[in-house]
């Protein structure tokens, strides 16, 4: 069986046991060398974790097929634009990842210019700390309108099922790294964020700010970014201090499982506002 058919066979497994395994590095990591040390109550990584737990089943339950089995089942089709063309593997492995990584930058872009779209990714954002826990913190209606996108785009590009693995495997074992509360040296942090959005990058893209929070929405590779015009390279306030979350969302009821299940259907109050 060749590597690509492992990945895909085994893409379930694959996927749980490399987010276990980095969520409990990553854990242990800021809990030694914390930047801010502002996301350690257990309630909220609870509520966090729990929320994850709840995205999880909501998309086993509402779509009875995800990415990969879409990939699998339009491949042996031959549809999609990379099933019309005869192009070498490697380099429609390589374009279908990066085509992936664009088209969740622009996603995530969306989610905070379009008012409807805002109110559910406000779940994520409204964190008043941010750990490793902040990576999972994404509203079951979010999960829903990414997945369906994601399904969209494998239905139209016809990737290989391997690059949906390997994407979907950065995408969600790079949300908990640009989330945990650690920091890279700064000069190595400068050279790394030429390629990768690095936890300082990202941080800055949770402040309270407006113009800070409409920054530096790639996930994995930072070039988007810098294409596009929406590099940011330096918080106001150092990000050890500087406030993150929500202005309207703070409160610690607001804080809760419920609340914030039922938060996108209530107006924000205070703060800026991008609805």
């Amino acid at each position: 069986m060749s590597i690509a058919a492992l990945f895909v066979t085994h893409e379930a497994a694959m996927r749980l046991s490399a987010f276990g395994a980095v969520l409990l590095l990553l854990a242990a990591l800021q809990w030694h060398w914390p930047t801010r040390g502002d996301g350690r109550p257990a309630r909220r990584q609870l509520t966090n974790l729990t929320l994850a737990l709840i995205d999880s089943l909501v998309l086993r339950v509402f779509f009875p097929m995800l990415a990969v089995s879409l990939a699998i089942t339009v491949e042996s089709r031959s549809d999609g634009l990379l099933g019309a063309v005869a192009w070498p593997y490697w380099l429609e492995f390589t374009l279908a990842v990066l085509v992936f990584d664009l088209a969740i930058y622009w996603q995530h872009r969306l989610l905070h210019q379009i008012p409807l779209l805002w109110r559910l990714h406000r779940v994520h954002h409204s964190d008043i700390a941010i750990d490793v826990t902040s990576g999972v913190r994404f509203h079951p209606l979010e999960i829903a309108v990414s997945m369906g996108l994601k399904l969209g785009l494998v239905w139209v590009l016809a990737p290989p099922p391997a690059a949906v693995v390997v994407f979907e495997l950065l995408l969600s074992v790079g949300s908990l790294i640009t989330h945990a509360d650690y920091a890279l040296s700064s000069g190595l942090d400068r050279r790394v964020r030429w390629l990768l959005v690095t936890p300082s990058m990202h941080r800055i893209h949770h402040s309270t700010r407006r113009d800070e929070t409409d920054s530096n929405f790639s996930f994995n590779l930072s070039l988007w970014d810098r294409v596009f015009g929406s590099y940011r390279a330096d918080p106001v306030w150092p990000e050890s201090v500087m406030s993150v979350g929500l202005l309207g969302f703070r409160d610690a009821a607001q804080q809760g499982l419920i609340a914030l299940l039922l938060q996108p259907f209530q107006k924000q109050v205070g703060g800026s506002s991008h609805a």
